[in-house]
């Protein structure tokens, strides 16, 4: 059972707040957990690497599984 899932996005463009709504939304859907259970958060590399360079994105997601 998902206790809850905390994760982050990376990324230098395009600024993603306006849809975390949507995206956790999502994510609770697709999994079928409370919404209350997701934290997501965005944040860039201050231009350094491929993320900064505007060549790719990473995301990194941890689960509490119980």
């Amino acid at each position: 059972k998902i206790e809850n899932i905390d994760t982050i996005l990376i990324l230098q463009k395009p600024k993603v707040f306006k849809y975390f709504e949507g995206m956790v939304k999502n994510i609770a859907d697709t999994l079928g957990i409370d919404k209350g259970r997701i934290n997501l958060k965005a944040t860039t590399t201050e231009n350094l690497g491929f993320c900064g360079r505007g060549e790719g994105i990473a995301a990194q997601a941890i689960a509490l599984l119980k």
